[in-house]
């Protein structure tokens, strides 16, 4: 089938760092479902050669001119940012697809991408446009997860979540690591997102492979999962050994040092060149598990767990599920989550995923709930889990 063809085919949409390593995979799989998306990047000769070889068309543009850019834009139902680090792409992205009418999607885990987008809801409902940051592992596992303890705790008032994965990191997600040290941690207190020391609280935790050691980290739900279900005190937590506990509390001596915009440059240049992404056969042998707890002020705390596929493989297919449902879909237009855009229930419709479990930990048997994917949802909804 010809691109002409496929593109007759469905809404014109597009992807802005298709030559990524997260940004192919996403196009690959795209091109196996049936659409034809039109691949962007800044550089000409990259996207373009992996357009060539997808029988897609190839678009080649920079960031820096906000006219150009909505020009570049318009025209097409909604674009799916997969250039990071997403500082420095996400607001002048999310500027032109709202002066071109389009929605913007994008796979960033970055706290300040989070708030941005919020920044702009009032913007965008007059618009008519979704903006929903965090298609991929960052944040629709882990914001699901929020959206079924705030509906199984109506009023908690603390909220931990984390997630335990082997995965390999890709080149664009070692750098945007790379500025998260640089901020320190992250936590929310009181409805505030405030600023604590990296490894700033650990604790044992059972994410659903055995207990580990775990501690804090600066992820982006510190911001989603309060816009989704308005818990005012927020943590998230991955497993570390205590040497890597012991190496991030050393890393807050150095942060002044990791701000410096030229050591910035010369560790993510070293990242470009070694880190590559891990490959189908380690995807495929790496799930991931996921875990939260939700408390309320007597007390009563429930937890969740759900195993889902490899966090790069849930990116290709969880952009996708956003992607195909705003264009068969009309919601409202506005700033959102992917839970509250598409309900607790979508990490459920992933493949590789299992039923989410919600269970009592307050010394009670028994199953709270289990969350499984639905036959249906009304599109768009904008009330809060």
């Amino acid at each position: 089938m010809s691109k002409q063809d496929r593109g007759a085919q469905r809404p014109r949409w597009m992807i802005y760092g298709a030559n990524g390593y997260t940004g192919e995979l996403i196009a690959r799989e795209a091109v196996r479902r049936g659409h034809a998306p039109v691949l962007a990047g800044r550089r000409r000769q990259a996207v373009q050669a992996l357009a060539d070889a997808l029988a897609l068309e190839a678009r080649a543009f920079v960031l820096d001119d906000a006219d150009m850019l909505a020009a570049e834009i318009r025209g097409h139902a909604l674009v799916l940012n997969c250039a990071g680090p997403f500082s420095a792409t996400a607001a002048p992205l999310m500027a032109a697809c709202l002066d071109a009418g389009a929605h913007y999607l994008d796979i960033t885990g970055e706290i300040a991408v989070f708030e941005h987008a919020q920044s702009l809801d009032a913007r965008a409902r007059e618009a008519g446009v979704v903006l929903c940051p965090g298609v991929g592992f960052d944040v629709i596992p882990t914001d699901c997860v929020a959206a079924a303890l705030k509906e199984a705790l109506p009023d908690a008032t603390h909220l931990a979540l984390g997630f335990d994965t082997r995965s390999g990191l890709s080149p664009g997600t070692a750098k945007t690591s790379i500025e998260g040290l640089a901020q320190g941690g992250k936590v929310r207190r009181d409805g505030q997102i405030v600023t604590v020391p990296l490894a700033y609280g650990v604790r044992r935790i059972d994410f659903g492979d055995g207990e580990k050691e775990a501690m804090t980290i600066p992820w982006g739900d510190v911001s989603t999962a309060y816009h989704t279900t308005g818990i005012p005190n927020i943590e998230v937590y991955i497993p570390g050994s205590p040497r890597m506990i012991a190496s991030a509390r050393r890393a807050n001596l150095v942060r002044p040092l990791l701000r410096l915009a030229w050591v910035q440059k010369l560790v993510k240049a070293h990242l470009a060149r070694t880190v590559k992404g891990p490959g189908d056969e380690q995807r495929a042998r790496t799930p991931t598990f996921v875990w939260g707890e939700a408390t309320n002020p007597r007390g009563r705390t429930v937890v969740a767990r759900i195993r889902t596929a490899n966090s790069y493989s849930l990116t290709i297919t969880g952009a996708l599920a956003v992607v195909e449902h705003l264009l068969g879909a009309r919601p409202k237009g506005g700033a959102y989550t992917p839970a509250r855009l598409m309900g607790a229930d979508l990490v459920t419709r992933l493949p590789g995923s299992g039923p989410l479990k919600i269970d009592r930990a307050d010394g009670q048997a028994g199953v709270v709930r289990v969350v499984k994917p639905r036959r249906s949802r009304r599109a768009g909804r904008r009330d809060r889990a």
